[in-house]
């Protein structure tokens, strides 16, 4: 569930967070491995930040 304390992030802020290209991250979009993100209705791509954390915690290995 997201809420208004749940913000929007960029997508060029999850590229910094990662420390990865913008062209790696569009690379695991297309292939279904990177996080799922929102396209706004001005085509700009967000992420809520609940999501991008869920998606990193299902990354860890154990």
């Amino acid at each position: 569930m997201t809420t208004k304390t749940d913000p929007w992030m960029k997508i060029e802020e999850v590229c910094s967070d990662l420390t990865v290209a913008r062209s790696t991250m569009d690379d695991w979009r297309r292939n279904g491995r990177g996080p799922t993100f929102t396209r706004l209705p001005n085509g700009s791509l967000r992420i809520r930040a609940s999501r991008y954390e869920a998606w990193l915690e299902s990354l860890e290995v154990v």
